[in-house]
């Protein structure tokens, strides 16, 4: 990864998604399953269909989010990537919005995307992320470089 995994690594104690949640994505590419967008070492989750993609974490109890970090990485094409984090302190679909992006990548230019958002969230059961990889041209592929939370 092009990012600075060592400034990422101390800044938080990121919690362990893989054991805490249940990770539920619409679409994978079996070389980079979404596991691996939460891992230290990892190489990033891709859609292996185009267009908007969902990814939720179902939490095995009720967590306090205070931190979360995503990076989005595209060196190749430009596009115009939009994401949607949403929220629920419950088990059923009664999301609450939290943070909505659009972001330009450019070849020659803005390759990475990190969003860094410190939060205050109590009683998370169930984060929901929506990637509309391309808002603007042709359908692309959806990509998480990483994702942490803390």
């Amino acid at each position: 990864m092009i990012y600075d995994r060592e400034l990422v690594k101390k800044k938080s104690h990121w919690l362990d998604v893989k054991a805490l949640a249940r990770v539920e994505a619409t679409s994978e590419d079996s070389r980079y399953p979404i596991n691996s967008a939460f891992e230290e070492d990892g190489h990033g989750w891709r859609a292996v269909e185009v267009g908007e993609q969902t990814i939720k974490l179902v939490f095995d109890e009720p967590r306090r989010i205070q931190r979360i970090w995503l990076c989005f990485i595209e060196p190749d094409t430009e596009r115009t990537q939009e994401f949607t984090l949403q929220w629920s302190t419950d088990q059923t679909d009664a999301l609450r919005p939290l943070i909505q992006q659009q972001w330009n990548f450019n070849p020659t230019g803005s390759i990475i995307q990190i969003e860094d958002h410190e939060v205050n969230l109590y009683g998370v059961w169930m984060l929901h992320l929506i990637v509309r990889p391309e808002i603007k041209r042709v359908p692309a592929v959806a990509t998480i470089a990483s994702w942490r939370l803390a």
